[in-house]
Order: structure tokens, then C-alpha cells, then sequence
């Protein structure tokens, strides 16, 4: 069993809004669950019961009431959720009305800049009543090309509002990347930043804006904010016009458009770097629902707190952030880089802003370590009570280095799920310890399991990560999908009527998880399957190494596993090194982990989302194409990896 870092106190626990939810539900069902696992096993047992307490404890606003819970929970896809009910997505994340902060916001090397909430609901109101008199009405598209700041949520709450579907892209995206995804689905309106700053930089947007527009006819009418030093001369956009002089100051009454629970919210990309991205849509009922339970019931947030996630607005986690204002928290946003003007920004701001709740990657703590960095010992993070990870496993050395250089006392949640669902499969917990290298649990309301290829759950076993009961933050459709065939392609070719996530895991007899990267990437040798993230666990542990990245490469009608390694300045790959290397995986992992070849480079390709592209690279090394490059935060690394052989 792996090692507890942390423990809640009794009197945490108690306080905590997990507990709450716990002792509600054992008096309104009459039930005596005495701790989370029996409310988690009770809440999949129970499909119905469970969300129907779940929308009563969230306490969601709306117009019209639900009928029924769930037509058939065993149904996937297709479930038909909270029949009936009629309600806003963007009025229930309105409902503070007070000069409470809602948004802090912080440009790279910039001081922080504060939005109330009454200014807030007053910027939705202003820019709703243009939006509705340039004749934006429920269904249309609206795109954001938009860097993380208050003008974005205040556009996507405007376009709900109305009942229009919100979409977004980072700025930082290619012109082919943005394309591949606005193309499909023919936005009316699209907002943009005259630019963007990243690493001490600025970045000017409005060229990229015309080419992208030259291919987007079906795009009435451009609001551009000025953000940026750039000349904010918006002559050379078609049908281009500045915020302020689009927004309607007169008069008029925000009215929330009523609509069906399952009536389309956002709609969402793959990452799209083996083919083109997959635009999934998300319900405005599932994607409210389950981001509470997880935000309140999960993450414990509420009203007093202070909560950031590190995200651009082209990834999920900024969409989960946001739904924070449902709660009355104060959210914060940051645009530009993590270590910008030095290696302490982040916790600098952490002090500055008073952060209860600090989301980030896995990514950024290693890289932490990595810089040497002690923020025990430089800052206060007195306010920080919860740290949240995810867009990668999060090995076993990176809980190391939270406890012993961050905090001590923090709960560390590190959690996963994705795009396709809008939310967690599995995640941070209140009232559980944390294990050394484990996510805490699955999500309530979550029927997740491990199962072979045979279509078995496995206990103590690695397996393919499965959901065997319907929830409402599944999909409502892909966009330009009319028969669900590539939905169902996605989800459930593998096991039919289950959902099969294509992530590698393992649930041990204590609830916790362990995820050793995407099924698509697990290697194969000898017909032995292997998570990445076991090598990553011990390659990354070397002080010499900055980054590494494992593939499989096929050959004689098996596989061989190669591991490519980034070193820091100064190193060199010798002999003796290669020799240390394989021991340690030999002793760590297995004789099958070594692997057969190790190789130098002097880049890892990543996503904007900053998550590591093995797929892209497995097929570079075989000598096949690399669609949509420009989902890439550096694709220009990928020609570092065309055709192995040329390189051993």
C-alpha cells in the first residue's frame, strides 16, 4: 500500500461539504452510509435517487421542473436527463448580486485587476442586448479567439444568456488549428484580442484574425477588445468593431432564455493531432450539474473561496473554472506564462490574491522541482488549502515534492477525466488521505471500473478505464454527426452500452486510482501491456534529465519500447548514463520496462493543453503523417522524431 501524505482532521471532515451532502442523503432516503464509500456505491446503485438529491443540494434555478430524473440509466448513449425542466445556464452563474469579487485578473507582468460581481452581471447585460438587437438567437454559434480574461467569460455568459452555443480557441493556436475547429461549426459572431503576451512578450493577433475570417463567411460581425500595446486599428477586419462601441449601454433588462436541459452549451475539440478535431457538444443541464458536484462536493469550494486553474480558454479546465461563479466563489484568472517574470510568479500571485484552491498540471509542479524551487520556504500560501493536477499522470515523486517543498498541510487532488465529458471521472476528496501517487477516488455518481479486453472489472489490476452507467455530463452529440456514428466510434465500439474512456488504470481496495497514461499510448512489447507513466515515474526522478518522452516503435511483428530523453544543460547521454537509466527501470518497473533503445533530444512535443503528443510521435517514427500540427504548442519538434531508423 502506498504511503498517506495527508489526512483530513475530524473537524475538517466535518466542515466539509461532502459530509453534508453524506448526512442529507442518509435523512431524506432514510439510509445509514457511513462513509464515502458507501455513499459512492450507493449513488451508482441508485442512479436516479442520487442525481435527484444531487440537483436539490446544488440548489439550481429554473423555471420549469424536471418530470423525471433519468428515462433508463443504463442507456449510453442517449439517457434522456431531467425531463422537463427548463432553466439558464448563464442565470444560475449570475445569481450573486453584490460588489463580492467575482473575477481577479492578472496579465503577465501586470497588476491585478478586480470585477464584481454586480459588474460583472452589468458587462452580460450590456453586451447581451447588442448581441440579441445584431440578431444572435438560441442556436447560433459564437466563437471566442480569446486569451484568458474577463471579456471572454463575459462574452460566453452573453451568448448563453440568449441561448446561443459558446465556443472558444486560444489565440496561441495556429491558423489551421483554429480553422479545423470553427469551420465546422459556422459561427455567427467571433470575439477576439487585438493580442496576447506569453513569456514577456506581445503577440499580435489581427493578422492571424484576417486569415482565419478570410475562410469563416458565415461570421457577421468581429468584437475586438484591445489588450495589448498594438495599434487597437481594426480597419483591415471585415465586419470588425471594438468592444465599446458594440456593448448596448441603454437601458435594457437581461433576459435569460429558458431552455431544455440537454439544449447545447458549449461546444468542445479533441485535441486533434491525429486527425481533425472532434467538435463535441455539451448539454447546459450535465455540465452544470456535475460541475458543482465536483467543484462543491469534490473540491469543497464555496463562497469564501478564492479559486485558479493555470488554463488557456481552448482547454476544459477553463470551462470548469468558470462554472465556479455558480457557487459565488471569486475565480482567477492569469493569461501568459507560468514563469514569467521568474520561476515564482505563480506563487507569488498564490500570496498576493489569497488562493484557497490552486489548479494546475503535472507539468508545472515537475517543472517546479525541476527549477529547485521551495515555495515552503520563500512564501506564505497560508490560503492555500487544496492543490488540484491533471492533463497527465501525476507520479509518485511529484507528491514527494508538494509535501516536502510546497506544503505540508494542502490537500493534493490530483484529478482526470476530459474534454468528452466536460468533467472527472475520478478525483480530490475532503474527507479521504491522500495516497503517494494516487487520485483519491472516483467521482460520486461515477460507475467507473478497470476491465480487461474480455469485458471484466479488475481489482488490484491494470485495465482499460470503463463507465458502465449513464450520466448527464456525457456528450449530448458531435457536431456534423447526424447518424452518431463517430460518436459512437469514440465511446463505444470497444464494450457496447459501456462507455470506454481509453485511459490505462488501476483501482486498488482502498478506492484509489492510479492512471498510467492513454490506452493508445500503452506499450506492447511481447504482448505485455505497459503504462508510460511507470517509466516516465522513474526517468523523471534523474536530476540530468528535463524531459523525456516513450514510445512504441513496431518491429518483426512485435514492439520495442524507445525512450527518447531531453538533458539539462551541461549533460551528456553516455554510455554509463544509458547503463543507469535501464537499471533503475529494471529495478523500479520490470526487465520488460527497459527499454531497447535511448536516444537524445533536444525537444518533447506537447499540446497547447501542455500534454505530451506519444501518438503523433509513434507515427512520425514509422514514417507517417502528422495532421493538424497546429494543435501544437511546438510542432516544429515533431521532425526531430521522422523515421527512427535514420536515427540509431
Amino acid at each position: 500500500m502506498n504511503q498517506i501524505l495527508w489526512t483530513p482532521t475530524q473537524s475538517q471532515v466535518d466542515a466539509s461539504q461532502m459530509e453534508a451532502f453524506r448526512k442529507q442523503v442518509n435523512a431524506r432516503f432514510n439510509l445509514n452510509l457511513n462513509d464515502y464509500h458507501d455513499l459512492h456505491q450507493w449513488s451508482v446503485s441508485n442512479i436516479t435517487d442520487f442525481w435527484k438529491a444531487i440537483w436539490g443540494f446544488m440548489a439550481i434555478k429554473f423555471s420549469s421542473d424536471y418530470k423525471q430524473v433519468v428515462d433508463d440509466d443504463t442507456k449510453m448513449p442517449g439517457a434522456k436527463w431531467f425531463d422537463g425542466v427548463t432553466f439558464n445556464f448563464a442565470e444560475n452563474l449570475l445569481r450573486v448580486r453584490s460588489d463580492k469579487p467575482a473575477i481577479h485578473f492578472k496579465g503577465e507582468g501586470q497588476p491585478a485587476h478586480t470585477l464584481s460581481y454586480n459588474e460583472l452581471f452589468h458587462a452580460v447585460e450590456t453586451l447581451a442586448s447588442a448581441l440579441r438587437k445584431m440578431g444572435l438567437k438560441k442556436g447560433d454559434r459564437v466563437a471566442g479567439f480569446m486569451p484568458n480574461m474577463p471579456e471572454t467569460i463575459i462574452a460566453m455568459l452573453a451568448t448563453t444568456a440568449i441561448g446561443a452555443i459558446w465556443s472558444s480557441s486560444s489565440p496561441d493556436f495556429g491558423i489551421k488549428g483554429v480553422l479545423d475547429r470553427f469551420t465546422q461549426i459556422e459561427p455567427k459572431f467571433l470575439f477576439a484580442a487585438n493580442g496576447y503576451f506569453y513569456n514577456g512578450k506581445p503577440f499580435d493577433s489581427i493578422n492571424k484574425l484576417n486569415s482565419i475570417l478570410d475562410q469563416l463567411p458565415t461570421v457577421e460581425k468581429v468584437v475586438i477588445t484591445p489588450y495589448t500595446e498594438f495599434d487597437p486599428d481594426i480597419s483591415s477586419v471585415k465586419n470588425g468593431v471594438m468592444w465599446d462601441d458594440f456593448v448596448d449601454t441603454s437601458q435594457n433588462t437581461l433576459e435569460f432564455e429558458q431552455v431544455s436541459f440537454d439544449h447545447p452549451l458549449y461546444i468542445m475539440y479533441s485535441s486533434g493531432t491525429t486527425g481533425l478535431p472532434k467538435s463535441i457538444v455539451h448539454g447546459a443541464g450535465g455540465t452544470l450539474l456535475q460541475h458543482l458536484k465536483e467543484l462543491r462536493l469534490h473540491g469543497n469550494i464555496g463562497m469564501d473561496d478564492t479559486v485558479f486553474y493555470f488554463t488557456t480558454c481552448g482547454w476544459m479546465m477553463w470551462n470548469w473554472l468558470v462554472s465556479n461563479l455558480a457557487i459565488g466563489a471569486t475565480i482567477v484568472l492569469y493569461d501568459g506564462s507560468p514563469f514569467h517574470p521568474n520561476s515564482n510568479a505563480m506563487w507569488d500571485m498564490v500570496d498576493e490574491l489569497e488562493i484557497t484552491h490552486f489548479g494546475t498540471s503535472a507539468k508545472f509542479i515537475d517543472a517546479c522541482r525541476q527549477e529547485g524551487l521551495a515555495p515552503r520556504d520563500t512564501h506564505s500560501l497560508a490560503s492555500m488549502k487544496t492543490i488540484f493536477s491533471t492533463g497527465s499522470p501525476l507520479v509518485e515523486e511529484s507528491f514527494d515534492y508538494v509535501y516536502d517543498h510546497i506544503k505540508t498541510n494542502v490537500q493534493l487532488a490530483s484529478i482526470s477525466g476530459g474534454t468528452d465529458i466536460i468533467s472527472c471521472f475520478v478525483g480530490g476528496n475532503p474527507t479521504l488521505p491522500v495516497y503517494r501517487g494516487e487520485l483519491q477516488c472516483v467521482g460520486l455518481g461515477m460507475d467507473v471500473a478497470a476491465y480487461d479486453f474480455k469485458g471484466n472489472a479488475l481489482k488490484n489490476e491494470k485495465g482499460e478505464l470503463v463507465c458502465r452507467k449513464a450520466f448527464p455530463s456525457m456528450p449530448i452529440y458531435f457536431w456534423n454527426d447526424p447518424d452518431d456514428q463517430k460518436y459512437h466510434k469514440a465511446y463505444f465500439d470497444e464494450f457496447p452500452g459501456i462507455w470506454y474512456h481509453g485511459d490505462y488504470i488501476e483501482v486498488n481496495e482502498h478506492g484509489g486510482v492510479q492512471i498510467f497514461g492513454r490506452s493508445d499510448a500503452t506499450l506492447n512489447p511481447g504482448g505485455v501491456r505497459i503504462g508510460t507513466a511507470e517509466i516516465y515515474r522513474v526517468v523523471d526522478s534523474f536530476e540530468e534529465v528535463a524531459d523525456s518522452l516513450i514510445v512504441g516503435q513496431a518491429i518483426n511483428g512485435d514492439e520495442r519500447v524507445v525512450l527518447f530523453m531531453m538533458l539539462n544543460e551541461g549533460q551528456n547521454l553516455s554510455d554509463k548514463f544509458i547503463t543507469e537509466i535501464k537499471m533503475a527501470i529494471r529495478t523500479h518497473c520490470s526487465p520488460r520496462h527497459v527499454p531497447a533503445i535511448i536516444l537524445e533530444t533536444e525537444d518533447i512535443p506537447y499540446t497547447i493543453n501542455g500534454k505530451k503528443v506519444e501518438i503523433a510521435v509513434k507515427k512520425m517514427i514509422h514514417g507517417e503523417d502528422v495532421a493538424n500540427k497546429d494543435a501544437l504548442a511546438n510542432p516544429e519538434s515533431l521532425e526531430l522524431y521522422r523515421n527512427l531508423d535514420a536515427l540509431t
